[in-house]
């Protein structure tokens, strides 16, 4: 998931330097989304790391 965030990030500066800001801002946007849901994934795995299931 980490590696799409990147890939919506590189997108979204190659549109803004040829000047497609729309495309630009929305890969952004999507860059910005898929590293919040990211980081919320990695804590709550860590936080659930070792513990067995029920």
């Amino acid at each position: 998931m980490l590696s799409w965030a990147f890939l919506f990030l590189i997108i979204a500066i190659v549109a803004e330097i040829f000047g497609f800001s729309g495309v630009a801002g929305e890969s952004a946007w999507i860059a910005h989304v898929l590293f919040i849901v990211f980081i919320v994934l990695f804590i709550v795995s860590f936080l659930f790391r070792g513990r067995p299931s029920v």
